[in-house]
């Protein structure tokens, strides 16, 4: 029955394979099979109950879905595996986790904070959507005294070369030792956007941490380790409230001529 279908690579996103997006690839590189066929298209639809599905010659299987939040450390490359064999945030999963799980977005190697494992295809997809823009909050110690309308910049939006960044909250908490900490609060999701925020003002990031993600914080998490999310944490980071995060209809502040070029570069999410 037409009830019962699905999208080939919605299904494969729920069995826990990768993002829908990544899922879509593998279709589209040949390496997905409907009932031995190959499927080597978009926007096939399969019976979950009926038809057996096949990646790179594995039969898949939906698995119980799990989202995990680590508190992760400094000097680890978040993704799967490294191609120049560094540790990566999958090292420090033990083996109670028995399925597979992949980040949601990135935090740069010399990041640490808060970061999202999931297998759920779903949640990852409607996360790092760039219409979808949860707030990210982080600690940050600068190089040097910031200046005040360096400040009012971040709060106004700063030009890079992918277009103006949305309004910051930003909130000086300290000055150490001729270096000042901040507090900084963002929903985008571009490629290290806060250390090029402040690099596009003048100034070295010396220490980054995120340590809020839309309604989550670390509360409870040591450096390193993890802990699983609730189902009601799940389904609020699905279905947010007006607090925890929701799509914006308002423009983007873009200076003319950036807007395509920003546009083009914010179709995939990566983290600061």
């Amino acid at each position: 029955m037409e009830e019962q279908m699905e999208r080939l690579q919605k299904y494969m996103a729920a069995a826990g394979v990768a993002s829908r997006r990544k899922c879509e690839e593998l279709i589209l590189e040949g390496k997905v099979k409907v009932n031995g066929q190959t499927v080597k298209e978009l926007g096939v639809k399969i019976d979950p109950k009926q038809d057996v599905v096949t990646v790179n010659g594995k039969v898949l299987r939906e698995e119980k879905h799990i989202t995990i939040l680590m508190n992760k450390p400094k000097e680890y490359i978040t993704t799967v595996k490294d191609q120049f064999d560094r540790p990566t945030v999958m090292d420090l999963l033990k083996e109670d986790v028995k399925v597979r799980v992949y980040p949601v977005g990135r935090l740069d190697y010399n990041t640490e904070g808060l970061l999202l494992l999931t297998n759920d295809g779903e949640l990852a997809n409607k996360l790092t959507h760039p219409s979808f823009e949860i707030e990210k909050v982080y600690d940050v110690l600068v190089k040097g005294i910031v200046k005040e309308e360096h400040i009012l910049a971040l709060r106004k939006g700063v030009l890079l070369e992918d277009g103006m960044t949305y309004p910051a909250k930003v909130k000086v908490i300290d000055n150490e030792k001729g270096n000042t900490k901040i507090e900084i609060t963002i929903h985008e999701g571009r490629n290290r956007q806060v250390r090029r925020m402040f690099a596009a003002l003048g100034y070295q990031v010396i220490k980054l941490k995120r340590i809020r993600y839309g309604f989550l914080t670390l509360k409870g998490v040591s450096k390193g380790s993890y802990r699983y999310l609730t189902d009601r944490e799940v389904k609020e980071l699905k279905h947010p409230s007006k607090d925890s995060g929701k799509k914006r209809d308002d423009a983007r502040p873009i200076q003319r001529g950036y807007r395509a070029k920003q546009t083009k570069r914010q179709k995939t999410s990566k983290e600061a």
